[in-house]
């Protein structure tokens, strides 16, 4: 496992937001796309609800809920499901 240099990671940031003033070079940017709907990844993994809910943190109502588009899945969910769809196999490690 690498570790991290926060203090750097900022230097770098800070760099990158001065050469931006500057007109001298970009930001980095990056678009994220929604996640296909919960019940999609949830079938490609081929889970249960109750597993699938479990693996996200939330309750099997939850999940039915955005399932049954009662509810929207909302911040660090969408990331997870994002990470679900993307890498299944982290998910199915942990299953």
């Amino acid at each position: 496992m690498t570790k991290r240099d926060i203090g750097l990671e900022i230097l770098d940031g800070i760099r990158e937001i001065r050469a931006h003033k500057r007109d001298d070079g970009r930001l980095k940017v990056t678009e994220l796309s929604e996640p296909s709907p919960p019940q999609v990844i949830r079938s490609q993994l081929r889970m249960s609800q109750s597993t699938f809910a479990g693996m996200l943190g939330v309750s099997m109502r939850t999940l039915q809920d955005w399932e049954q588009g009662r509810r929207v899945p909302q911040g660090p969910a969408v990331a997870l499901l994002r990470i679900a769809e993307q890498h299944p196999d982290i998910f199915t490690q942990l299953h």
